[in-house]
């Protein structure tokens, strides 16, 4: 699959079949991960793969945009360490390069994905550092949640001439 292919028909895929995801793809997924940029290379991130469903249960009674692990085959939790970051901030803008590096294998991958936000949300972010027993300086971004897809999303016309500024506003 070409890059720009995967960037332009990745979509947000949450129902899945039943069919396993073996862990060899679980792991090229991250490794796609740990190929993001990260301010001054410091590669903050920590990866949790789960595929335990009173995890995926518990998840989904805390956070309201969830429910799509209900029926995953496999998840990965995305977290930054504060003692890695370059600096105060780039931890999340790091392990967001990362989730979408992450994305786009699962998609490249024939597998559907969807990113669950965590960060941000402080009640979200304490949650899931109390379920996954994270140590304090371990802070989480976001959830992929993956499966083999059992739907099919078509492009939508996203692109917008009016964002792009040259030059000046």
């Amino acid at each position: 699959m070409e890059v720009l292919e995967a960037i332009f028909n990745r979509r947000s895929i949450r129902q899945y079949s039943a069919r396993e995801i073996p862990e060899n793809m679980l792991v090229t997924i991250i490794k796609a991960g740990m190929y993001a940029p990260s301010a001054v290379n410091k590669q903050p991130w920590h990866f949790i793969v789960f595929r335990n469903r009173e995890t995926m249960k518990k998840i989904m009674a805390f956070h309201p945009n969830a429910s799509m692990l209900g029926n995953a085959n496999a998840a990965i939790l995305i977290c930054w360490d504060e003692n890695l970051q370059h600096d105060m901030g780039y931890g999340p803008v790091d392990c967001s390069a990362a989730t979408q590096n992450m994305l786009l294998a699962a998609h490249s991958l024939g597998l559907g994905s969807v990113w669950i936000g965590i960060y941000p949300r402080i009640q979200r972010m304490d949650s899931i550092h109390s379920l996954f027993e994270l140590p304090h300086h371990i802070k989480p971004l976001a959830i992929i949640s993956l499966g083999y897809p059992a739907e099919k999303k078509s492009m939508p016309m996203r692109f917008n001439q009016d964002r792009i500024h040259f030059e000046k506003w």
